[in-house]
């Protein structure tokens, strides 16, 4: 009987011994293996590598740019033409390309003019910048339309002095007073009488687009 209670714990302990070293050689390899894929250096890819950075404040590049300005508009051969005005200045309609624009030819002694200048004077500080109105006045001496001008209050308006008739030859007008009305792309839409209220209607018309 003390024998076997010898041998019992000896046994114990190499059974022991053995699942320790078993238990070992088991979770060996996996240990090394996670722990080299720890500390393991991660390299860069190339394209997080290359990708440049913009510091801060850098300067947008070109494509955020604003756009380039439009191109003027193409002058139409009915305004490709240079005149004086009343006051002496140089006047080039070209400047009026893009735009609609009504051309009022008059003079200085015509009643039917006067009639229409007060329209003219009314509604043309309004439409200025959309639907120029501008006078073509002839027939008539310096001094006569420039007194016509002050007395229907058209000083606010450009008004050409067009004594010699070269602006009259070229729409051919032959008859106070005629209204030119050109589109935006300088084609005549309308060339005639326009009582005061026609008028106003032409040009808020053309406004709208």
């Amino acid at each position: 009987m003390a024998s076997r209670a010898v041998r019992r714990p000896g046994a114990a302990l190499v059974l022991a011994a053995t699942l320790a070293v078993a238990a070992g050689c088991a979770v060996g390899p996996e240990r090394q293996s996670s722990a080299g894929a720890a500390t393991a250096p991660t390299a860069a890819t190339p394209s997080a590598a290359a990708a440049p950075t913009a510091a801060a404040g850098t300067p947008a590049g070109p494509s955020s740019t604003a756009p380039p300005p439009a191109a003027p508009a193409r002058v139409p051969k009915t305004l490709s033409f240079d005149a004086k005005t009343l006051d002496g200045t140089t006047f080039s309609a070209a400047a009026l390309a893009g735009r609609p624009v009504v051309l009022w030819f008059w003079a200085p002694w015509c009643a039917t003019c006067a009639s229409q200048a007060w329209t003219v004077a009314e509604i043309a500080p309004t439409y200025r910048d959309t639907v120029p109105i501008v006078g073509v006045a002839g027939l008539g001496q310096q001094k006569a339309m420039k007194e016509f001008v002050t007395e229907f209050d058209l000083a606010g308006t450009t008004q050409l002095d067009d004594r010699a008739g070269a602006v009259w030859r070229r729409f051919k007008v032959v008859e106070q007073s005629t209204f030119v009305v050109l589109d935006r792309d300088g084609k005549v839409v309308h060339q005639g009488f326009l009582d005061g209220e026609s008028l106003t209607r032409q040009v808020e018309t053309l406004a709208r687009g």
